[in-house]
Order: C-alpha cells, then structure tokens, then sequence
C-alpha cells in the first residue's frame, strides 16, 4: 500500500490544527454530555417539584370527593411545559381525575411506596408518583390522670395517590440543539484555526519552497541558479548554505568539463592517430583517401598513393625484441615526417606499413617524393645497443584520378604493388598498372587465398589416395599409399594441389592445410586398423616447410601421436627436400620425435636442390623419392636415367628405400626394374583414387 506524503506546508498545518481540533472534540464532549446532564436533572427536578406540591393540594378534593376540584387543579398542571399527563387515585388504586395522556398502572396493582415520591423511567418519558396522605393530631380527653402525664398524638393516613407523565421530547431536542450549537462552534473554531495555520504555514514554507526550487534547478543542470537571502537564523543558514554549494558544484562542473574537454580531444586524437608513432592512423587515412577520390572524381584531380613497407623490419623485431621494433618505428615516423610536404598525408597502417597520400600530384611527381622517402630510409641506421641496422623500404604506388573505383580497390592496387617491388628485389617503388604480369599473378595468388580458407570453413577439401607399389609386386593390395590433398570447387569439381599451393605456401596457409590433412589422415588410419587388416598399411603425408617450422603444428601432431600411438607405425612423412635443407636442425629434432612413434621419413622431390648428395647423409629418412622431372623421359634421355640410376646407388648404398615417381608408362617401368628402384608411384602404375576406395580394397 502507497504512505501519503505530504509537503512541509500540509505537517504545517496539520501541527496547528490537529493538536486543536483533538482538544476541541474533548472540551465539546464534555461540554455536551455535562449540558445533557443539566437538562435532564433539570427536567427531573422540576416534574419533581410539580408532584410534591400537587399532593397536599389533591388532599382536600381526595378526602372531599370533589372531582371537580381535582380536575380544576390537575387542568392548571397540565398546562405546565413537558407535562403529557396528570392524575389523582384513590388509595385502592382507582382513577378519580385524569388530564392529558398517561398510562396509570401501577397505583392498581398496589406497589406504590407510600412514604415518599416514586419514579419510574421510560424512553420517551417520566413518571412521577406522590402519595397523597392526611396528618390527624389525636388530643385525649381530659381525664383525671395527671395533666403532666396526657401527651397528644399524630397519625398519616393514605388517601390516594398523584401522577404526573413528563414527556421527554423537548429535553432530547435541546440536546441536539445544544450539540449542534457546538459543533458549529467547533468548526468554526478549526476553520480559523486552519486558516490562521494556513497563514503561519506560507510565511513559514514559502522560503523553504525557493529553496526547493532552487535545488531543484541545481539538480537539473542551472548551476547558476541562487536562492534570495531572505530568512534569518537557521533559515539564512540554509539559504547561504544553498548558494555556496551551487558555488561549488558550479566550480566543480566548470573544471570537470574542462577535464571533459581535454579527454575528448585526447579521444579524439587517438581515435585518429597511431598510439606508438602519433601518424594518423589506418581509420583516419581511409577517410582521407575517400575524400581525395570524391575530388579525384568530381572535379578530374590527379593524385598519388603510396603503400610502403619496411624490408629488415621483422629481423630486428625478431633479433632485438619487440621493444627496438617499437623504437625503430618511432624513428622512422619522425624521419619521414621531416620530409613530408604539407599538404601530404603520412599514416602508419599497421605493423610495418606507412601509406602516403599525395595530393595535386602526378605520378611523375610522386615518384620522386617516394624516392626521396625511399633514398632516406636507404641511409638511415638504427642502432640498439651495440648493434647497428640497415633498413630497406619497398614501395607501391597507384594513380588517383577520374578511371579510379574505389578506395578499398586503390589500397589493394598498392599493396599489390609493394608485393611486387619486394618479390623483385625490395628497396625499390614499383607503380601500379593494370596489365603488369606480377600483379596479375599476385592478385590470382589472394584470390587463391580467400578461396582456400572458404574450403576449410565450408569443409569442402578431400583425400585421394594413390599406390606406392614395389617393383617387383604380383598384383596384392596396397601396402603403401601416398595421400593427396584435393579442393572441391563452388561448381563440385575437384581442383589439383598444384593450382592452389603455391599461394598457400607464400600466404603462410600451409600448417592450416597440413593440420587438416593430418586430422583426416588419423581417421582414416584408424578405419583402417579397426578393419582388422592382416596386410600393413603405411600412409605417406606430404608436410611443408611452414609446418615443419611451426612449433604449434608439431605440437599438435605430437599431443595426437601421444593419444593414440598405435597409429605412429602406419604413418610415414614426407618432406621436400627444400624444406629439409632450409630447417635442417628442425627437421632432424622432428624426426628424432616422431620415430619414437614409429613413424617413417620419406624425402621427396630429391634432386631438384644443388647440394642434394651434401645433405642426405645428414637427414635421417627411410626412403628416397626421386624427382619426377628425371623420371618422366628417362625411355628417352640418358642423362635422366643416369641421375636416376645414380640416386638409387647412393640411396641403396645408404640402406634407403628408393621410390620413383611419374612413372607413366611400361617402358619407363621396365626401366626403373632394370636399375633395381624398390617402388614405383605414377599414372602408369595406379592413378589417384577417392579414399572411401581405400579400405574396400582386398
């Protein structure tokens, strides 16, 4: 349930009133109860007084039996104020003069008291009944008894009675009136009461209720609001107490809003600029470079932007931490800045990577500010600590004019661009050009990009399998398969790891492909032995160098080994020989682990390096798969068949197993027995299979 709430001038008015109203009820109800009292004893007394003298007065017409008398003076009683009716009865109780209205039932019934005046209360009414009685003095004759000793006596005798009925009626209707009296008096006394209340009350609030206001204007914001010094004592207290914490507040807001100030411009500025170099940021350029466009657009301006990138920058980062890293980008800023026209835009876009927008000006132009930027990074050396750094900057530059889309479009022309002067050779500019062989490539191997990481998230990458057999095999199932990694098309044709590779390998999405394959190659090994197959299966993986490199992809191959190590012996990995010569000590640490397992090595694509024979004696692998490119024409050229037969020599000299690979025909089959290779892999043998086709075979 909701408590009222009232206001000061309502506690105001109620302290005046109500203590008054309470004494004035009591004082009315004493007084009303004590004037009903009076009135009614009043009444009493009188009818009384009426019946004790019409007694003696009723004795004579009694004892005479004169009604006529009796009812002359019961008529002169009547006409008495309240008097309903009176009567006289004789003392055996019957009637002998009655005027006006009355009940009269007790003189018959005889139990009227004779010694005095008998009441008897009704609702409406009194009755009185006064008995009428004669005093006889008995006097003695005289006698001849002494005249002392003759006393003379008194005897009372009941000759009747008198009634008397007093109505009641205009005593209750006095009553009232004299309750209704005072009640008007007591309202009348509240209504002064309350307005005079009222009075002390707007006197006493109307203060109060300014300073209210005024708080409640404080409270809305109107700092400068201030309540008038009218009141003295506590009031003025209250008052001038008001006024100095607006004071106050309205000096604490004054500061705190320039607090607020100076927090938004920081806000501001960092929301548009980079925290480490204090160059606008990738944000802030973007919106730049869109108003460039829409003038380049609207009103046929030339304008230049250039994407650069630092060359030496990760190994320093790697070298001497990311703390020379941080202070190498710091100097670079402030160098490039101090070249920097003024109506150019300088920004770091992350990492490594400056952009700069070139306004009113032509590629010509802009060609030399960027080898100004360019010569000028050329000559700078950082030094850390004891060491000093050459720093390189490779750079892309795209035209902004009418022909330009838009600006999501002109950044990746230019980050195209800087690609391309990095891949030929890096501290150089290259200009962006539509036709450019490089870009044209470049732009392929992103689009390869998207399209290889959609195929992880929409799970559309298979297995194929195909038989490394031995040469001298009579037709028994597959005992040692080489899986390969096949990408279904948005149309559900399959595409070949040679069209989307090369772009995962340069894009470092290769420990992302490698880790799936590793996954689905698990499964599959675990079909393969809960098939209970009498027949040893060996399953050959192909790992890139950027896995091999990967500490997070060999420790999830060895977390998955760890689980299930029944599967190690049936697995065998393959690793170009690229990558085993560039992470040599990596790759032999990764073989030494995985050999706990049971695992096998194979080196792959071996004789494509100039130091292939230097290496192999340092690599720890079981077999020597030996470059297509010999093997394909060794029916037709010498100098193909002697490699082949050399590798599978030295190879056999040091207990490899040699396998041949693009083996496409019969004759180049029949060859590779000649020589003695251990398994041959190709079309001519078996051609690539789906995987579901793998553990049907008998």
């Amino acid at each position: 349930m909701r408590k009222a709430s009232y206001g000061i001038r309502g506690r105001v008015i109620g302290l005046a009133v109500v203590p008054m109203a309470i004494i004035g009820v009591l004082l009315l109800f004493q007084l009303i109860v004590g004037k009903i009292e009076d009135l009614d004893q009043s009444l009493r007394t009188r009818a009384a007084s009426i019946a004790r003298q019409l007694a003696p007065a009723a004795e004579y017409g009694v004892a005479s039996g004169n009604t006529e008398v009796l009812q002359t003076l019961l008529e002169k009683v009547a006409n008495e104020p309240d008097v309903r009716g009176v009567a006289v009865f004789a003392d055996n109780g019957q009637g002998l003069s009655q005027v006006g209205l009355g009940t009269w039932t007790e003189p018959a019934q005889g139990r009227l008291p004779t010694d005095r005046i008998h009441q008897i209360e009704y609702k409406d009414r009194l009755v009185y009944y006064a008995p009428i009685t004669r005093t006889e003095v008995m006097v003695e004759d005289y006698s001849l008894v002494d005249e002392s000793a003759a006393q003379p006596g008194t005897q009372t005798r009941l000759l009747g009675w008198v009634g008397l009925d007093v109505s009641r009626s205009a005593t209750f209707k006095s009553q009232r009136e004299a309750i209704l009296r005072s009640l008007v008096i007591l309202l009348a006394g509240l209504g002064v009461s309350l307005y005079l209340a009222w009075r002390i009350g707007r006197q006493i609030i109307g203060p109060i209720l300014a300073l209210t206001h005024t708080v409640s204007r404080i409270g809305e914001g109107h700092l400068d609001e201030r309540v008038a010094q009218t009141g003295q004592a506590e009031l003025g207290s209250l008052q001038r107490g008001v006024n100095h914490m607006a004071t106050h507040l309205q000096s604490m807001q004054d500061q705190m809003q320039e607090k607020i100030d100076q927090a938004t411009a920081r806000l501001v500025y960092q929301a548009s600029h980079d925290a480490l170099t204090g160059l606008i940021n990738r944000s802030e350029f973007e919106q730049r470079l869109e108003r460039t466009l829409l003038s380049a657009l609207q009103q046929d301006r030339e304008h230049a932007l250039c994407y650069m990138d630092l060359d030496q920058f990760k190994v320093i980062n790697d070298t001497c931490g990311h703390a020379a890293g941080d202070e190498l980008l710091r100097q670079l800023a402030l160098l490039l800045k101090s070249n920097l026209r003024e109506r150019d835009t300088l920004a770091r876009l992350g990492g490594d990577e400056f952009a700069l927008l070139l306004e009113n000006c032509s590629i010509p132009d802009a060609l030399a500010v960027a080898d100004t930027f360019r010569a000028e990074v050329q000559r700078f050396r950082f030094k850390w600590g004891d060491r000093i750094f050459a720093v390189g900057m490779s750079a892309g530059m795209v035209a902004i004019n009418r022909d330009s889309d838009t600006a999501a479009s002109l950044l990746s022309a230019a980050d195209a661009a800087c690609y391309v002067a990095k891949d030929r050779g890096r501290n150089q500019i290259h200009v962006y050009e539509g036709s450019d062989h490089d870009l044209v490539r470049h732009r392929g191997e992103i689009q390869w990009v998207t399209r290889i990481q959609r195929a992880l998230e929409e799970h559309r990458l298979r297995l194929a399998w195909q038989e490394i057999r031995r040469t001298d095999s009579t037709g028994e199932a597959p005992s040692h398969v080489e899986l390969l990694l096949r990408m279904v098309d948005d149309d559900g044709s399959e595409i070949l790891p040679m069209a989307f590779i090369p772009a995962a390998e340069r894009y470092s999405i290769m420990p992302a492909l490698d880790s799936w394959v590793i996954e689905e190659t698990l499964h599959v090994c675990q079909r393969y032995i809960l098939a209970k197959r009498e027949q040893h299966c060996l399953f050959a993986i192909n790992l890139s160098g950027a896995s091999l490199k990967d500490p997070e992809f060999r420790r999830m191959l060895l977390v998955r080994l760890q689980e299930n190590s029944a599967l190690g012996p049936h697995l065998c990995f393959e690793i170009t020989e690229t990558a085993a010569i560039g992470n040599l000590a990596v790759v032999n640490e990764f073989i030494d682990a995985m050999r706990g397992f049971g695992c096998s090595f194979a080196l792959d694509d071996f004789g494509s390096g100039l130091s292939s024979f230097i290496y192999l004696k340092n690599l720890k692998v079981d077999y020597l798969k030996i470059d297509g490119a010999f093997v394909r024409d060794i029916a037709s050229n010498p100098i193909d068949y002697a490699m082949v037969e050399a590798i599978h020599r030295i190879g056999n000299q040091m207990g490899l197993k040699t396998v041949a690979e693009y083996v496409e025909s019969e004759q180049t089959l029949a060859l590779l027995r000649q020589i003695g290779v251990d398994y041959v892999q190709g079309n001519g043998v078996r051609s690539p299979e789906p995987l579901d086709t793998l553990c049907t075979q008998s």
